[in-house]
């Protein structure tokens, strides 16, 4: 059995306003549960994903360190990648 996080940032430019920040949860390499910046919350793909995306839905400081990684790590990064391709 294996659980694991994906994280990464869909982006068209540079700018803020064209990336999205997203974190993927998967067991046995099935998605259970997404945050997306496009959204500015988790979303279950099954009972299990549904059930931890309510719970980290209702913590106002999960949802804001999350929105935060937007700006945090993908303009970060981006700004690197976008400059080398």
């Amino acid at each position: 059995f294996m659980e694991y996080a994906v994280t990464r940032c869909v982006f068209n430019s540079s700018e803020l306003k064209d990336i999205e920040y997203i974190l993927s949860y998967y067991y046995n390499k099935l998605e259970y549960a997404r945050f997306s910046s496009s959204l500015g919350k988790y979303v279950g793909y099954t009972e299990f994903g549904v059930k931890n995306a309510e719970r980290w839905n209702n913590d106002p400081s999960k949802i804001a360190m999350r929105k935060g990684e937007k700006e945090r790590y993908c303009l970060h990064n981006v700004g690197i990648d976008y400059q080398a391709a």
